[in-house]
């Protein structure tokens, strides 16, 4: 029997995709208590400054700030912690092997739900300059500006 997978994103971080050039995206799980999976499910969730590292062949992310469930009481865990992902170790060793020597980073993209699952997707990225940013910037205006000028067209 197929199981239905939905997708439900709970956090994005937008500012990945500004900062960074994003080369290849990986899944992984996470390793969560209870409150956090119910805060998350509540899209309370800020990956703005976040990374991930590799260590002792285990794959972390750090920077996440999960806020405390509302409703819980001691069961709540302090809402920065390193979160552990959980990846192939044949996926971690690729990564660290890139990460070592190309000059890449690993950055989480989104957090979703995969079915009752979370779910984190990572990028691998490579840092933008500044020039690059006002490039990317400029396109995305030009974009803009062209939909605005069809939009009016076909009225």
């Amino acid at each position: 029997m197929a199981e239905k997978t939905s997708e439900r994103i709970a956090a994005q971080n937008k500012k990945a995709y500004h900062d960074y050039f994003v080369e290849e995206t990986y899944e992984a799980g996470i390793e969560l208590f209870g409150t956090e999976v119910k805060s998350i499910r509540a899209a309370t969730v800020n990956m703005k400054d976040s990374y991930c590292y590799i260590e002792k062949g285990e794959l972390f992310m750090t920077g996440v700030h999960i806020s405390p469930y509302e409703k819980g009481n001691v069961f709540n865990k302090d809402p920065l912690r390193v979160r552990r992902l959980l990846m192939h170790k044949k996926e971690i060793m690729k990564l660290f092997g890139l990460v070592g020597k190309e000059g890449f980073t690993l950055v989480p993209l989104k957090m979703y739900f995969s079915g009752s699952k979370v779910k984190v997707q990572i990028g691998l990225c490579k840092g933008k300059k500044n020039y690059d940013k006002r490039d990317s910037e400029a396109k995305k205006q030009a974009n803009r500006d062209i939909e605005r000028y069809t939009k009016g067209i076909n009225r």
